[in-house]
């Protein structure tokens, strides 16, 4: 006869236990408070490398030139893929790649941003 519930075997909490009973609960409340802490905990240490001058993230791929070509395609109507697909990233680790389309979208908020912060 199956049985609709817990059943540990082993351990301090060993026996059958109801899907509507506390034991439940407790145990599905801890994974997300273990995330919440470990996202908390990241969080800090992210602040705290920014606090010391510290870059958060990868090395930078795009540049000047990048930057202008982007602005040009977008200019025309491409979408972001299609732009991705027409740059080529000239230094580091990536060098001769293609930058991804979340990585030009990335660099044309960031110019959009810093644009119309200069001109208020």
């Amino acid at each position: 006869m199956a049985r609709d519930g817990l059943e540990f075997l082993t351990g301090e909490l060993q026996g059958s236990h109801d899907p509507g009973g506390i034991v439940f609960t407790v145990l599905a409340a801890l994974p997300g408070m273990e995330r919440e802490y470990i996202r908390d905990k990241t969080l800090d240490g992210h602040e705290s490398a920014r606090n010391r001058g510290k870059n958060i993230g990868g090395a930078t791929v795009t540049d000047p030139a990048m930057l202008s070509m982007a602005l040009h395609l977008r200019d025309q109507g491409q979408s972001l893929r299609d732009i991705a697909s027409q740059l080529l990233i000239t230094q580091g680790a990536k060098k001769g790649k293609r930058p991804s389309p979340a990585t030009v979208m990335r660099m044309l908020r960031d110019h959009d941003e810093h644009a119309t912060t200069a001109s208020q």
